[in-house]
């Protein structure tokens, strides 16, 4: 493999997917606002969105290999890491380089809306930035901030970043959409985090899976899942989630299987790797669902 695979690789573009769906809420959230977005503000959101995501899996690579986490990591499909740097071990400066890289294309698109919106998407600019930065080395050290880091990443920076960087508004939708995928995003990378937990526990790493055990971790899935979906339901009902948005709870039958089949899992490998490949559909789907019942 050569030592620019290893570099894509290390983005992980198979998930990838997930920052376009959150800058996809927000715009659905634009356009129920009855003020569609500019065609060139949109793309570049989408961009500066999709870079971020990749520049923080690219540090998270970087960085694991240098701790050595990735050679005593067992790797799933969902899990662990793309493996690139054990397997290509000169490609870590390369790696580097290009998270750096990405970085800086993201900090260029924020000054651009830095000048367009002013103070807020200083705000959450800084935010989205700090939070690429301080995740790997900082942030996976303190248990809360770990639970809850990537869902305000991918939730309220991102879903509200793209309003302001839109020019709409941050009104009832806004908030609530964006609570809904710092839920379940957190939610994601808790589950993900329990096949590793050996293997952080001996490079000091203190998430909950960590200090909790996977038991209560596995609790604790189930209580993030509900969350979200209450606050979907909640939103309906008041208003502030438009009728359509209803479509989104067809996952919640499979949410609701995928929690009761979580606990006897944990100590099965290739069960817990099901239901980790399920969970991440269950999380694209809903959140896929969610724009189309905001565009209708």
């Amino acid at each position: 493999m050569s030592e620019t695979i290893a570099v894509v690789r290390a983005s992980r573009p198979n998930f990838l997917i997930l920052a376009p769906l959150c800058v996809g809420l927000g715009v659905a959230v634009a356009w129920h606002q009855g003020e569609p977005p500019a065609l060139l503000d949109t793309l570049l959101v989408f961009v500066g969105a999709l870079l971020a995501h990749a520049a923080v899996n690219l540090l998270n690579e970087y960085e694991d290999f240098v701790s050595g986490l990735d050679l005593i990591t067992t790797r799933t499909p969902f899990s662990g890491g793309s493996g690139a740097l054990p397997e290509v071990p000169g490609a870590a400066k390369r790696v580097l380089a290009a998270a750096l890289g990405t970085l800086a294309l993201v900090i260029l698109i924020g000054l651009y809306f830095l000048w367009q919106r002013g103070l807020p998407m200083l705000i959450l600019g800084t935010a989205g930035i700090a939070l690429v930065v301080t995740y790997t080395r900082w942030i996976t050290r303190s248990p809360l901030l770990c639970l809850f880091a990537p869902g305000i990443g991918f939730g309220p920076v991102m879903v509200l970043g793209t309003l302001v960087a839109l020019g709409a508004r941050l009104d009832a939708t806004a908030i609530t959409v964006s609570v809904i995928s710092l839920l379940l995003v957190s939610e994601l990378l808790l589950i993900n985090q329990i096949p590793d937990v050996e293997a952080d526990r001996k490079i000091g790493r203190r998430h909950l899976v960590v200090t909790l055990g996977t038991s209560a971790a596995a609790r604790l899935v189930s209580a993030l899942f509900l969350s979200g979906y209450v606050v979907l339901v909640m939103g309906i009902l008041t208003g502030w989630l438009p009728l359509p948005s209803i479509l989104s709870l067809a996952t919640a039958p499979f949410a609701f299987w995928l929690a009761c089949k979580l606990p006897g899992a944990l100590e099965q490998p290739d069960t817990l790797n099901t239901l980790l490949g399920t969970n991440v559909a269950i999380l694209l789907a809903t959140l896929a669902l969610l724009i189309v019942g905001l565009s209708l």
